[in-house]
């Protein structure tokens, strides 16, 4: 698996400096949690789930959840319990007998509704169980994540496989002010505990939401809702610190078909149109009429608050988040630099852009960041941009 793996060669070495590396669920666990990027939730109802994997359905999908948790009514669940396991046995299948390649699988989770769900699963998929990459546990708590946490364990040592588990932090005692710091302390006290088995820490912002009577418009962010704003401060603060740091994903977008527009649009034409002239103010217009305006100013948003990747809902949001997640050749540079630079005779020096100054100390856990981010995304060339890949005919079939 590889991050923009639908792109031909020759456009690969036009639009990269640097090419995205390729990667595995057996992958480094740091590397790895990094990859998911615009991580495509779906029902487990989904009747072709195999097939729209085996088929490579949707362009540059590398990380998706089957949710047996909200995205399915309580009458549902069973059969979408029955279906996730056919699927997914059907894929099996499909890699056993040399039809699908295990180089092509995509990241696969199952989201849950409980632990008992959890090992009820993961029982009845047997041997197929080697197709997931891990579990999401939804509404984690302390008090519940002890159970999710002990089950994922005793999984990896019956099928002597590693699984990782991705707590999604949604519930009232985390948005609740009175309550919030002691419960994201003891969270992550616990998550420290099994470090090794934890790859990304999730947000619920639509949850969060929810508890409140909010529901954020397409022509506003999620950092528009002061009360979800400050939840997300807090959440970076706590899991984001670089003594043991956690990857903490960015909360789902939920518009994607057209409506009336009340404020301007957040895209700015001037990009499209140094690129691409006339034709690039016609795309511009596709990507407002789509709202991936505001999905843009989000994933902005997200980057400069620390947070890595998306919870996406709908394949047309899967380019845009991995658009700004490809490192721009200034930011490599500049990060190369700084790392070369630590241990020398200066602790600052100029960029070789000339417009700012690269700090060694302060600057290193960026740096690291950026080269990390680097090998999984790759590294624009100086004269390419998100637009190179904004733009690049691509085939979704909803």
């Amino acid at each position: 698996m590889k991050h923009f793996n639908y792109l031909t060669k020759d456009r690969e070495e036009k639009t990269f400096y640097r090419m995205p590396m390729e990667f595995s669920k057996d992958s480094e666990k740091e590397l790895l949690a990094l990859t998911l990027g615009a991580c495509l939730y779906m029902p487990g109802t989904r009747p072709n789930i195999c097939a729209d994997i085996v088929n490579q359905k949707h362009d540059g999908l590398v990380s998706m959840v089957l949710c047996l948790e909200d995205a399915v009514s309580d009458h549902e669940v069973y059969q979408a319990e029955m279906n996730v396991i056919a699927q997914l046995q059907q894929l099996h299948m499909q890699i056993e007998s040399g039809l699908f390649s295990t180089g092509e699988l995509p990241i696969i989770f199952i989201r849950v509704r409980n632990e008992e769900q959890m090992r009820n699963v993961a029982e009845h998929l047997g041997s197929s169980i080697h197709v997931l990459t891990g579990f999401v546990f939804p509404k984690f708590t302390a008090e519940n994540g002890t159970g999710y946490i002990a089950a994922l364990r005793d999984l990896n040592e019956q099928y002597s496989i590693r699984l990782y588990g991705m707590p999604i932090l949604e519930s009232a005692e985390v948005i609740y002010k009175e309550s919030r710091i002691t419960s994201l302390l003891s969270i992550k006290k616990l998550l420290d505990e099994h470090y090794d088995c934890i790859l990304n820490v999730r947000m619920g912002a639509t949850d969060f939401c929810g508890l409140y009577g909010i529901r954020r418009s397409s022509d506003s962010t999620i950092y528009d809702i002061s009360v979800v704003r400050d939840c997300i401060a807090d959440i970076v603060n706590v899991f984001g610190r670089s003594e043991k740091e956690y990857v903490v994903s960015g909360p789902v977008w939920e518009y994607f078909y057209k409506e009336e527009r009340v404020l301007k649009p957040q895209l700015r034409q001037t990009p499209f149109t140094n690129s691409l002239g006339k034709e690039g103010i016609s795309i511009r217009k596709e990507f407002l009429n789509e709202y991936l305006d505001g999905l843009i100013q989000e994933i902005l948003l997200d980057k400069n608050n620390g947070l890595t990747g998306k919870t996406v809902i709908h394949p047309t949001h899967i380019k845009p988040v991995h658009a700004f997640s490809v490192v721009s050749y200034e930011e490599y540079m500049d990060a190369i630099s700084i790392l070369e630079g630590i241990g020398g005779e200066s602790g600052v020096l100029k960029s070789q852009f000339s417009n700012k100054m690269n700090e060694m100390k302060p600057h290193y856990n960026w740096a690291i960041k950026i080269v990390s981010k680097a090998k999984i995304y790759g590294v624009y060339h100086e004269q390419c941009s998100y637009i190179d890949l904004l733009t690049e005919q691509e085939q979704v079939h909803i």
